[in-house]
């Protein structure tokens, strides 16, 4: 497995969860008892950020959870995290499932127990009530989530604009000169901090 570390930072994983000799656990996270964290699965907080993966979480191949030091990122217990799916900066109650290839971005709650099934998305700072499903290929967007088809795209758009997608994640106007260069030039600096990882020879506990 590859648990590693920067500065301070340093996961703590509980003796009874269990990751994957081919996953990645990095930075300031917290794996609580039970939790598994299977082939291939990439952990990562990014340095100020932080993720907290509760009892009993299984995290399956391939799946992307990340913090930034804007939006951390918290997930309960009792949670499926299916395969090939890419949660960011979101908070994810108790009991919820979130099937193979779904996306979850910035800002997003889902409460208790709530279901974001096969290819489903919940954009930013969109909020899923408790035991709301967002059905195959579904998009939800806004709080509370309005859950549209993806043949949608014009209503889609019109409740996504205004949550604002490039101030929000990355604190830059969408009017911005030359946007993606300024943004990129600035997350590249942010993740220079990951040239100083270390792999950790002994798991830190969560009970120490």
């Amino acid at each position: 497995m590859m648990i590693t570390t920067y500065g301070e930072h340093k996961p703590r994983i509980d003796p009874q969860a269990w990751i994957a000799p081919d996953a990645t656990v990095c930075g300031d996270v917290t794996i609580g008892a039970g939790a598994r964290i299977m082939h291939g699965a990439r952990v990562v907080a990014e340095a100020g950020g932080s993720i907290r993966i509760g009892r009993n979480c299984i995290v399956l191949e391939n799946a992307v959870i990340r913090a930034t030091s804007r939006h951390p990122c918290t997930i309960g217990d009792h949670c499926l995290i299916g395969p090939n799916c890419h949660v960011v900066g979101a908070e994810i109650g108790d009991e919820v499932f979130v099937a193979t290839g779904a996306a979850i971005f910035h800002g997003a709650v889902i409460g208790k127990g709530a279901e974001v099934r096969i290819n489903g998305t919940v954009h930013l700072r969109s909020r899923i009530e408790a035991g709301a499903t967002v059905p195959i290929g579904w998009i939800a967007v806004g709080d509370p989530a309005e859950i549209l088809p993806p043949d949608r795209h014009e209503a889609i758009w019109a409740l996504q604009k205004p949550l604002d997608f490039p101030g929000f994640v990355y604190g830059l106007d969408r009017e911005t000169p030359d946007l993606m260069q300024v943004l990129t030039a600035g997350l590249s600096e942010r993740l220079s901090v990951h040239r100083a990882e270390e792999r950790v020879a002994e798991v830190v506990s969560a009970d120490d």
